[in-house]
């Protein structure tokens, strides 16, 4: 068995923005495994906000001893990039060795379309409002908030968009306060969900005030070992492959969270279609998925997912799976 790990880099198509900073590139990390005639590959995107950088998730991918299979990965590296780019890599290569999809293997009905979010990132609420206008034909949007002028920019966005379903992530930034003040408006203007109102570790008030609409756990919930500590906060969780550490961590945490009564939500980071690929499996029945990083991208991979009106479609077996 061969692995290696590379460094890519894709443009964006427009700076990309939330409450932590700015962006204009998609920096990620590829990983391919070879053996017996069969090639797989994998991506992941190491997040600043986990402790991971590119060259830290590099050194755990290095790190490992070959040859390597999905049940003794799990137990080699912890839930996250690094786990994931080698688990996703590793469906991949058993697909690919054994002619069959994914899908298949896992003996799951093949992907249908899922309608998917589109991102309008954090900026004036001018620029907020010109952004729903281009993207008004889109079903659902999903809005990064999570500073202190956050309502403007929502009106904007419903001025913008007027018949879009909308959903709201606010990455941690706000109080029980500013949540509490905010939520009449947020379903005064539709808002059918919020994604972390409050910072991980620091949300225990969710249970003791009113959520008026759904709460989703996201830097909250990484795996099936973050679910003890949502009870009685949330009301969903958003499932990233580069959280729970691949899909194989992903499927069960999915229905874990079914099984004990969440929602899910099934999300990304900002990615090329291959990141995206594996999380179509993932995102069949969720109750809101979003996994439009291919199309904040100016440049994607060959044999990209492809989108349309019904919503992202499973992958083509030339790009993963």
């Amino acid at each position: 068995m061969q692995l290696t790990v590379t460094r890519d880099t894709f443009p964006l198509a427009e700076v990309f923005t939330i409450s932590r900073g700015s962006r204009t590139e998609a920096q990620v990390l590829t990983v391919r495994i070879t053996e017996a005639g069969a090639a797989g590959w994998g991506e992941c995107v190491p997040y600043a906000r986990y402790g991971e950088t590119l060259e830290s998730v590099t050194a755990q991918i290095e790190g490992l001893l070959l040859p390597l299979d999905r049940i003794a990965l799990q137990d080699m590296l912890p839930a996250g990039a690094a786990r994931n780019a080698v688990d996703c890599a590793l469906w991949d290569w058993e697909a690919k060795r054994r002619g069959a999809r994914v899908w298949e293997l896992l003996g799951l009905p093949a992907p249908q379309p899922e309608v998917t979010a589109f991102t309008l990132s954090l900026d004036t609420p001018e620029m907020m409002r010109a952004a729903a206008a281009r993207n008004a034909h889109r079903p659902l949007l999903k809005i990064k908030l999570g500073t202190p002028d956050d309502m403007p920019r929502l009106e904007a966005v419903r001025a913008g968009a007027p018949e879009a379903r909308i959903i709201v992530d606010a990455n941690e930034g706000w109080t029980a306060g500013v949540y509490t003040e905010l939520a009449p408006h947020l379903l005064r203007l539709g808002v059918q969900m919020v994604e972390q109102p409050l910072p991980a570790g620091n949300d225990d008030m969710l249970a003791e005030i009113a959520r008026p609409l759904p709460v989703c756990a996201d830097e909250s919930c990484h795996d099936r070992a973050s679910l003890p500590g949502l009870r009685g906060k949330y009301d969903m969780v958003n499932i990233k492959l580069d959280k729970t550490g691949g899909l194989t961590e992903a499927l069960a945490l999915r229905e874990a969270a079914r099984a004990e009564g969440y929602s899910v939500m099934v999300g990304c980071m900002v990615g090329s279609s291959l990141a995206m690929a594996p999380a179509v499996l993932l995102a069949q029945g969720a109750d809101f998925t979003d996994l439009d990083g291919p199309l904040l991208l100016a440049q994607d991979r060959d044999a990209a997912l492809h989108f349309d009106a019904a919503g992202v479609h499973a992958p083509d077996r030339d790009l993963w799976g």
